[in-house]
């Protein structure tokens, strides 16, 4: 997750219920009204439980070529092209149509779009988050997590032979960490009549935080945030037992190019340097006082830096998106 995009949008305040981040977008109406959760649906109860050991193992990986080409993954760096070649090789193996997106920013960056065959091409659902760390650390968490969480929802889509009403997009995005560049030129490239096709966005941007908080992206105040994006998240978290509190990302993160241009918008976050209350740490466990991620861009962002049953929940809640939304 970026410490800052252009005109200082993002920062951090975490902490209270629908959380406000300083620097976001002036407060609107949600783009849609409350609607009826999609979570009883048939396809949602047909969504898998995501191992965390792959997940887990996807991470190693990610540390590992981390720490083979200089300790990061950050843009422009040899480590992020070799992570983005092993994101890329796992996808095309299991059958989706994969394409490098190249874009300038002080060198070149690159997106990795990953098409599941089929579905309407009209209504294109896509699920993402961005796959550059900073340069201080090999960025396990921040967003290894989210990449590697992602990543293996494909790998599940295709060992199920999906096969989803709208069409399927994953999406990891280049140059986060330097302003949320990669994804505000994908948005930015695609002609008028594409970008009408993308029916929802939805982002994965740290989900393993090791004093784990459950945020789900509120649609109050937001600009096109989804109420049903974030009611059906909500209800998903609830049927498990884990308690959710909405917050206010602004444009802290990848979706917001997606929602500047009108497309609803969805996610989900366990919190970066913000510090843990008291009465979360009640609900959630966890330590009162500390960061929900004390290694938050440092070096110490490794394998260790992880919580694994918020990997593991916040992986499944990448499914269930997938399996319902998609529907």
């Amino acid at each position: 997750m970026s410490l800052g995009r252009a005109l200082g949008r993002k920062v951090a305040a975490l902490g209270v219920t629908a959380v406000t981040l300083a620097g976001a977008c002036a407060a609107t109406a949600p783009s849609e009204p409350a609607a009826a959760s999609p979570f009883t649906t048939e396809r949602y109860a047909a969504a898998p439980d995501i191992p965390v050991a792959d997940v887990q193992a996807h991470l190693a990986e990610l540390q590992r070529i981390a720490a083979a080409n200089g300790g990061n993954r950050a843009h422009g760096q040899p480590g992020y092209l070799a992570a983005l070649e092993y994101l890329r090789s796992a996808l095309d193996a299991a059958g989706f149509v994969t394409t490098l997106q190249e874009f300038e920013a002080n060198g070149t960056g690159y997106n990795l779009i990953a098409d599941w065959p089929g579905g309407d091409e009209n209504a294109v659902m896509m699920f993402g988050g961005h796959a550059d760390s900073v340069r201080v650390g090999p960025g396990i968490n921040d967003n290894g997590s989210g990449s590697a969480g992602l990543l293996e929802v494909a790998l599940a889509v295709a060992e199920q032979d999906l096969a989803p009403a709208k069409h399927l997009r994953f999406a990891w995005w280049g140059a986060e960490e330097i302003g949320l560049v990669g994804s505000t030129h994908y948005v930015e490239s695609l002609p008028a009549d594409e970008l009408a096709k993308i029916s929802g966005y939805l982002n994965f941007d740290m989900i393993g935080s090791p004093n784990a908080g459950y945020f789900v992206y509120s649609s109050s105040g937001q600009p096109d945030g989804s109420a049903t994006f974030e009611q059906m998240l909500n209800d998903h978290y609830a049927a498990a037992g884990v308690p959710t509190e909405p917050i206010q990302i602004g444009g802290r993160s990848d979706h917001a190019a997606f929602a500047d241009a009108g497309i609803p918008t969805g996610g989900v976050f366990t919190g970066a340097e913000g510090t843990k209350t008291p009465a979360q740490a009640e609900k959630w466990g966890g330590t009162a006082g500390d960061a929900f991620d004390p290694c938050y861009h440092s070096p110490c962002d490794t394998t260790d830096n992880i919580d694994a049953t918020a990997l593991d929940r916040n992986s499944d809640a990448i499914a269930a998106a997938v399996w319902t939304l998609t529907a």
